[in-house]
């Protein structure tokens, strides 16, 4: 079968990777799914269910045996000659999230396995877009407005997941000059705006579940604060937008931040949680250094559910700037949904899923 356009991707089965595939699953185009061994298995049922659902010949997927932190990715080289070959668009997603990711594990996943993809989309003989998936917080320990345009900075990182997604942001981005690149960086990713499907509960979650042990009672006291804004975008946004625009030619060179031009502050989303479960908002704010102090100590965890990696990304002093992101996407008809309009989607899934 000839294909018009062949597609090699790392990070599936994941959750936003798998969302990617199906947008992108059509009878025309052909896929190298780039799986670790221990997931081959998981992967050929997603696939399977995503060949049906799109119309898509299953043959259009093929499932390569391979990883990331390897020298040319793991695959054997008569494999890897046909991908370079035959590849059209690469889409890089594959990484350790964890934003408590030991540090050889952080080095070997984001910065070696990004070195080694990069290496490919090098020897790809017809590229026409290398994706790579990055993320708001390349920008660290920096305060204030964060531009789309701005990446190298000596403020610092909270931990090794944002040091090395800068660090091979970079790599990436000395690719920009040479090949067709654009780079996507993702603010706090939760569950689908209309479903409310996520494939796991961290990040606004532990709010949200901290709140579910006592609606009540639990959100007559505000834990969030008036100054800093935690940036949430759904994972149908995501995935929409990198769709639109790894198609659209004006994305090319671009760092695009997908992220909420209009963040509410922590103390706005703890109301806007807290009304959605009981019908009302807080009653008391403390000050937000004790809240930070709290959080911080030993106890706080089993009471709260926030493990001291997450403490700090409820307390950042950065915004992003999304003026690339939205002026691409406005053509495509794409935005970022508020948060108050889809809460209620996530609380129902949760409430269907109380455990993933």
């Amino acid at each position: 079968m000839l294909y018009r356009r062949s597609i090699f991707m790392t990070g599936f089965p994941g959750f936003i990777a798998g969302r990617l595939l199906e947008k992108l699953a059509k009878p025309e185009t052909q896929f190298f799914l780039l799986v670790q061994p221990h997931l081959v298995d998981a992967a050929i049922e997603e696939v399977e269910a995503i060949a049906e659902a799109t119309r898509t010949p299953l043959e259009s997927f093929v499932i390569v045996e391979g990883d990331i932190t390897e020298p040319q990715l793991g695959i054997p080289a008569t494999d890897l000659e046909t991908i370079q070959f035959e590849t059209t668009d690469v889409f890089h997603l594959a990484a350790a999230y964890d934003l408590s990711v030991p540090k050889d594990v952080a080095f070997k996943v984001n910065l070696e396995g990004t070195k080694h993809v990069n290496d490919l989309v090098c020897s790809v003989k017809n590229l026409r877009r290398y994706n790579y998936v990055s993320t708001c917080y390349v920008a660290g320990k920096r305060e204030g407005v964060i531009q789309e345009t701005d990446l190298e900075h000596n403020a610092g990182f909270r931990n090794f997941y944002e040091e090395t997604k800068y660090l091979a942001e970079m790599e990436v981005e000395r690719l920009k000059g040479l090949f067709p690149v654009t780079i996507f960086r993702p603010s706090v990713v939760v569950g689908d705006s209309q479903t409310g499907e996520t494939a796991k509960y961290d990040g606004i979650y532990y709010l949200i579940h901290y709140l579910r042990k006592a609606p009540s009672l639990l959100r007559v006291i505000n834990v969030g604060n008036h100054d800093v804004r935690l940036n949430l975008v759904p994972v149908d946004f995501v995935v929409d937008a990198i769709v639109a625009l790894s198609r659209d030619e004006h994305a090319t060179g671009k760092t695009v931040a997908l992220a909420d031009p209009r963040p509410l502050t922590t103390a706005q989303l703890f109301d806007v949680i807290a009304k959605e479960m009981t019908g009302r908002k807080s009653e008391f704010h403390p000050p937000a250094k004790l809240a930070e102090w709290f959080l911080n100590t030993s106890i706080s965890p089993p009471i709260t559910g926030l493990p001291h990696s997450g403490v700090p990304y409820f307390f950042i002093a950065q915004t992003y700037d999304t003026s690339v992101a939205t002026g691409l996407l406005a053509k495509h008809k794409i935005a970022c949904p508020r948060f108050d309009k889809y809460v209620g989607n996530l609380l129902d899934f949760i409430d269907e899923n109380p455990e993933l």
